[in-house]
């Protein structure tokens, strides 16, 4: 295992002034790109546990709430943490050139103190819609945390990285179902494998992104350890798997509808050609968007067909 590069900034890097530039920083840190994510995973698990697609009263609040936690506060926490101890990687990574922290306008201490605020908050607002999701959230906030920053550092740990990203595959609907139900009584536990290898189909490509800047740091993420083709192999057995799964499951109309075995025949085809022209050597973060999008069309054709009424 390669040590954790110490985290040093410019002396010439502090607290930034202005209150509106602080702002916009603060909201790069937390990826707006990636809230969509966590509102379709909370979608899923809300139409799981109601079958119907559009909240209705009390849920309304319930579902907004899930979304606003899970989607720019918890986001902001974890991404804050992975900003303050990626620093080294992201000095030479050319995509982060503009980056709060690399840019200077924020301080590795100051990253830190943003995370901290986050997670707290996060797991607070999280309270109102039960222990139970209060618990989830934690635990995914304090995984995050785990990913980043030593000494654990799952992200320089081949294998638990991929672990510690394929189970919001599982945890992202489950909230999503907790949210309204206040249970996990009767989820539908077998679509969640279908979720997990889903989503760690599309965190493998993301290693390959900075697999270049990860390696000149000495980080040894999955995709510097066995290198470009093998990772995007990885990935791509489990897109396959996963959509081999979702087939097999309307095959013996369990949890997927028989009637979507058409769908699922026509997109899955699509779906492991775009992942293997889009997303092989060298990927981009739209790139590893346009694909995740192409899921939501099985995805959809789930809903309309597991929902009772819209």
């Amino acid at each position: 295992m390669g040590t954790t590069p110490a985290l040093k900034h410019p002396a010439s890097a502090g607290a930034h002034t202005d209150p509106r530039q602080r702002a916009r920083d603060v909201l790069a840190m937390s990826r707006p790109r990636f809230w969509i994510a966590s509102v379709v995973m909370m979608e899923v698990g809300f139409v799981l546990a109601t079958h119907h697609i559009v909240p209705r009263g009390p849920e309304i609040a319930a579902l907004a709430l899930a979304c606003i936690v899970t989607g720019p506060l918890l986001w902001l926490a974890v991404l804050a943490v992975n900003d303050a101890y990626d620093l080294p990687t992201d000095r030479i990574n050319p995509r982060k050139a503009d980056a709060p922290l690399v840019a200077g306008r924020m301080t590795v201490h100051g990253a830190l103190a943003v995370a901290a605020a986050a997670s707290a908050l996060t797991v607070a607002a999280a309270v109102p819609l039960g222990g139970l999701f209060a618990l989830g959230t934690a635990f995914v906030v304090a995984l995050g945390w785990a990913y980043s920053a030593p000494p654990i550092r799952l992200k320089a740990r081949p294998g638990a990285d991929l672990t510690a990203n394929a189970v919001i595959g599982v945890l992202g609907p489950l909230g999503g179902w907790t949210a309204v139900s206040g249970t996990a009584a009767g989820f539908p536990w077998p679509i969640a494998i279908i979720g997990v290898m889903a989503a760690a189909a599309l965190y493998l490509p993301t290693t390959l992104v900075d697999r270049d800047a990860d390696e000149g740091a000495g980080i040894p993420t999955i995709a510097v350890v066995l290198g470009r083709r093998a990772t995007f192999e990885l990935g791509f057995a489990l897109w396959t798997g996963s959509a081999v799964l979702a087939l097999a499951f309307a095959l013996a109309d369990t949890v997927i509808d028989a009637s979507l075995i058409p769908l699922h025949l026509a997109s899955a085809p699509v779906l492991l050609v775009l992942y293997r022209r889009l997303l092989k050597d060298r990927p981009t973060f739209p790139e590893i968007t346009v694909v995740a999008c192409a899921y939501l069309v099985p995805c959809i054709g789930f809903a309309i067909t597991y929902v009772d009424h819209i």
